[in-house]
């Protein structure tokens, strides 16, 4: 179906004026769109409380992009609400949020170089929706699910905040940082040497130069400024400096490359605060293609076995490689969700 499809539930468009990205260090709007979708019969049921699954987009995405259509695919928006056209799937609230910023996402990560996107999306998110819409409020009725970085999000906050979540979804999410980021890193170290002489200042200056005057932004522009983005959320001094992780030979910095690994889901769950929230988890859907072009098929894996060794019961997880690629992978939305909410409704 090209067009938009008739939906039997709804969305509400909202604007949420945010206190803690006030005066964040990018200059970055602190008025933020969210998107929450409300199931069919809500309106009607006015006594019916409901489980609420809240959705992260990957690098890059925003509030904006969610109803982009794609060739003989639907958005997502639609595959959520083709859930809940029969009886097989308990009925949700399924929030979208958003963490763009200028440098293309925060990795919804509290820091100096970005602003305090994960505190946006716990401390004021979350009880936004809670007080205008009937939830069922507390942490066993409450999910993250999101693809690549939101999938990131889904494993880190929940690591962080097991007191607000208690379920999670990743598809293909950043993880086991030393194999799939590091092999990318090498690549684009080369970038930066050939294209501006290994100097982020020089890039930045041009690329916000070229955004400015609406001139075309290159596939390389694009990842330079996710490196950029990364590097400001995992390894920003308190003073907003941002310090990138390799030097102009690619070779890492042991010292800013620790402040990432730090943040690895991977070595984040074998510390015991965060395997005693992972162990408190009802469910925890792991997913991502066995082609996955950035090597999250392997970051899975590995948070699959850190899962084992923290002491995650093995009925509480949903771990698949599938066949496929980072792209291309809508499909496996509503699967997860579904057995989410079998899970937690």
């Amino acid at each position: 179906m090209p067009w938009s499809a008739e939906l039997r539930g709804r969305f509400d468009q909202a604007v949420i004026d945010s206190v803690l990205l006030r005066g964040n260090p990018l200059g970055d709007p602190h008025q933020r769109p969210l998107l929450v979708y409300l199931p069919p019969g809500y309106d009607e049921d006015r006594g019916r409380r409901y489980p609420v699954i809240y959705v992260t987009p990957g690098y890059s995405g925003h509030a904006g992009m969610w109803f982009n259509r794609t060739p003989f695919r639907q958005p997502f928006p639609e595959l959520v609400d083709a859930l809940f056209t029969g009886d097989d799937v308990p009925p949700a609230i399924v929030v979208f949020a958003d963490g763009w910023t200028a440098y293309g996402g925060s990795q919804f990560l509290d820091s100096p170089g970005t602003g305090r996107y994960h505190s946006y999306l716990c401390d004021e998110i979350v009880p936004w929706v809670d007080a205008r819409y009937r939830t069922l409020a507390d942490r066993d009725h409450r999910a993250l699910a999101g693809k690549s970085t939101g999938g990131y999000c889904a494993m880190v906050t929940s690591m962080l905040r097991p007191d607000l979540f208690g379920a999670l979804a990743s598809h293909a999410g950043d993880a086991l940082f030393d194999v799939g980021y590091r092999a990318e890193l090498i690549r684009r170290s080369r970038l930066l040497r050939d294209l501006y002489d290994g100097s982020y200042v020089r890039f930045l200056a041009d690329f916000r130069a070229r955004s400015a005057a609406r001139s075309v932004i290159r596939p390389a522009d694009l990842e330079l400024i996710e490196v950029y983005a990364y590097a400001s959320a995992y390894s920003a001094d308190e003073d907003g400096t941002v310090r990138i992780p390799f030097d102009d030979t690619g070779a890492m910095v042991p010292a800013i490359w620790d402040r990432w690994l730090a943040w690895d889901p991977v070595v984040m769950a074998g510390q015991p605060v965060y395997s005693e929230a992972l162990r408190s988890l009802r469910a925890i859907w792991i997913d991502a293609g066995d082609k996955d072009e950035y090597y999250l098929d392997l970051g899975a894996t590995a948070f699959r076995r850190a899962l084992a060794t923290a002491g995650v019961p093995d009925d509480r997880i949903h771990f698949e490689l599938f066949d496929g690629g980072h792209g291309g992978i809508d499909y496996r939305y509503p699967l997860a969700l579904t057995w989410l909410l079998e899970r937690i409704a």
